[in-house]
């Protein structure tokens, strides 16, 4: 067993910075080169999804390094520290959820053709139900995008000092530059670089940490006798924070919420050739997805093992658990120059790729939902100016929510997961119900939003003013009895790589008599469930209020918007050969054809310049058509072109 220095480097090394930057400019470069390839985005279509001509390898990887951002580099590493092995049961979560998504709403919204996820519900149920989407969606990107632009500017700030302003600074202007300039395709091309600097980021630190142990039976026999192999935890507690249940109910709803029907990925799904490059995509994303989660799990059981007599945190080397990663990365490489550069590039390199994705997604949203209803003639090359203008002000708008979750208590990754599961959790639900639900009537649609929105904030809150016990979420116990006894030295040197059992229990709270009684209870669940909780309470609740209110009947519901339509089906959205954007009030072919004569009934508009005809080919058509709503009595919707 090889000893090591701890806290012998305090701050980046030429080389550490050399590296890190070399990972910014290959960003940068690869963004600009593939975004104004060609010219450049000549439509719409062509900034938010590539022109539909991307292939499976580049968006699979894409959507991996959109939701494995450097709050996994810094959150899932510490989690599995203080919870142990079975972290990776969201492994099993994640699979199911590809499923899912795969299955049941990823062949929806590629055959309908949309940019905006949220035109479905239009479709479904009327206008306000989409406008209700749209807001809520811009609400939680915004402050999932700011959380994970924080996470490395708070591993800049504690690891090198580095003043946390430059860090966010750095970190936004970055992504946004070039996500303004290269729109989809640079948002997924700079991805697959990034992914592979994350793999390697995580890597390193493997390899480094099994040789300083000795080998991969030394961390396992570790990590064993210190109750880190555990994942045979079947407990059916709810307020458990990790456990198979937990991410097996929870962790599937909550990462169905993000891949299912998240404007961020099913605008790249969509953007493949054909449905089944999109299929073949969603897999190649769940192996890049297992790779980065057993790494960051793999890191944090290693980590353990090193720190396993002297906890930094009880020490007071560190001040939060997300804190872990750096300093192990600086504690084990301090004498190989450059490789703690390689991590922080790791960390950064899963930020870009989420900032950017995010920056583009609601920028799209924007542009489609708020924007193109009401300005239907806007020529195309002035939308490409919009979209990059909106590009740079959601850039700014994530700078400075990104600022203000320095105020987070709880961890990164808690802090992100809570924010999809309470804003996400009720629009999986909304989707849920369209989708699968035909009597699902307008009414039933919003007071299912509604109600998922409300019980999934309460929990969320609750939770947040009376933190749960460390005792009931499950942490494990955790030693300092090697480390140094005077507090001049915990910040030091660690001296011996540490093999002891002893252990100190995980301090227990003592009761607050002014606690509510909830607090112990339905605060106390694991934040994987509020999601969960969001999606359930939308469904039942959207179901019984449709059939109180007069549910709505199946004949009402237009073609290709429920799942079992899809069997009648064949089409696909793949590229025209050629596209010559046309300004949209040039497009008006069918004016003096009268769309009602001339097109059978059991054709689907699946977007505004096509229509798909149930089980037969795609029918190209130069003009605008009426669009109607699932609902009765909803009113006619007008769209316009790409």
């Amino acid at each position: 067993m090889a000893g090591f220095t701890a806290g012998a480097q305090t701050t980046f090394g030429a080389w550490d910075y050399g590296v890190f930057a070399l990972m910014l400019l290959v960003s940068t470069g690869i963004g600009l080169g593939v975004g104004l390839a060609r010219g450049g985005q000549r439509s719409a279509e062509d900034f938010f999804t590539g022109g539909r001509r991307l292939g499976a390898l580049p968006v699979g990887l894409s959507l991996a390094a959109s939701f494995m951002s450097a709050v996994q580099v810094l959150g899932v590493p510490a989690e599995a520290y203080r919870y142990g092995l079975k972290f990776l049961w969201m492994c099993l979560g994640q699979v199911l959820n590809s499923l899912l998504t795969a299955t049941l709403f990823l062949p929806v919204f590629y055959r309908l053709g949309l940019t905006s996820t949220y035109q479905y519900l239009e479709l479904r149920f009327c206008r306000a139900v989409r406008l209700c989407g749209t807001v809520q969606y811009l609400a939680a990107t915004l402050l999932y995008t700011g959380i994970v632009i924080y996470a490395p500017a708070l591993i800049l700030n504690q690891v090198t000092g580095l003043d946390i302003w430059a860090s966010l600074l750095s970190t936004g202007v970055i992504c946004t530059f070039y996500t303004t300039v290269g729109g989809m395709k640079a948002v997924v091309w700079t991805d697959v670089f990034q992914v592979l600097v994350m793999l390697m980021g995580f890597g390193v630190v493997l390899a480094r940490g099994t040789m300083l142990m000795g080998g991969l039976q030394r961390v396992f026999e570790l990590a064993q006798n210190h109750s880190r192999v555990n994942l045979m935890d079947f407990n059916p507690d709810p307020r458990s924070r990790y456990t198979f249940w937990t991410f097996v109910v929870g962790g599937t709803l909550v990462w169905l919420s993000m891949y299912g029907v998240n404007q961020a990925q099913v605008q790249r799904y969509v953007a493949c050739r054909t449905e089944r490059q999109a299929k073949l995509a969603i897999l190649i994303n769940q192996l890049g997805l297992f790779l980065i989660v057993g790494s960051a799990v793999g890191c944090g059981i290693i980590m353990f093992t090193l720190y396993s007599d002297c906890d930094p945190l009880l020490a007071g080397r560190i001040s939060a658990a997300d804190q872990y990663m750096p300093l192990l990365v600086l504690d084990i490489f301090d004498d190989l120059p450059g490789i703690p550069g390689l991590f922080l590039a790791c960390a950064y390199s899963g930020t870009l790729s989420t900032a950017s994705t995010s920056i583009n997604a609601m920028a799209a949203v924007t542009v489609e939902d708020l924007i193109k209803p009401r300005l239907p003639n806007l020529a195309p090359q002035r939308l490409v100016i919009i979209s990059k203008g909106l590009s740079l002000i959601y850039g700014l708008s994530c700078l400075t929510v990104a600022a203000l979750s320095s105020l987070l208590g709880g961890g990164v990754l808690q802090g992100s997961f809570t924010v999809m599961g309470v804003i996400s959790g009720p629009l999986l639900g909304l989707f849920i119900l369209g989708m699968f639900l035909p009597a699902c009537n307008t009414a039933g649609a919003f007071s299912g939003l509604g109600a998922g929105a409300a019980l999934s904030l309460w929990v969320a809150v609750g939770a947040t003013l009376y933190p749960p016990s460390e005792q009931s979420m499950g942490v494990l116990p955790t030693s300092a009895a090697g480390c140094a006894a005077s507090p001049a030295n915990a910040s030091g040197l660690l001296g011996r790589l540490l093999a002891s059992n002893a252990s100190s229990g995980a301090p227990s709270s003592r009761m607050d008599p002014d606690q509510p009684a909830l607090a112990d209870s339905f605060y106390a669940i694991s934040y994987l469930y509020y999601g969960t909780l969001g999606t359930l309470s939308s469904v039942l609740c959207g179901a019984l209020i449709s059939y109180l209110t007069g549910p709505t009947k199946r004949s009402a519901v237009g073609p290709g918007l429920l799942w079992w339509d899809l069997k009648k089906q064949t089409a696909s959205v793949a590229p025209k050969e050629e596209e010559t954007p046309l300004d949209d009030n040039l497009a008006k072919g069918p004016e003096e054809l009268p769309l009602g004569d001339k097109r059978p009934p059991d054709f689907l508009l699946i977007q505004e310049d096509r229509l798909l005809g149930m089980g037969q080919k795609e029918v190209e058509v130069a003009g605008s058509f009426t669009i109607h709503s699932g609902q009765d009595d909803g009113p006619d919707l007008r769209e316009s072109t790409l």
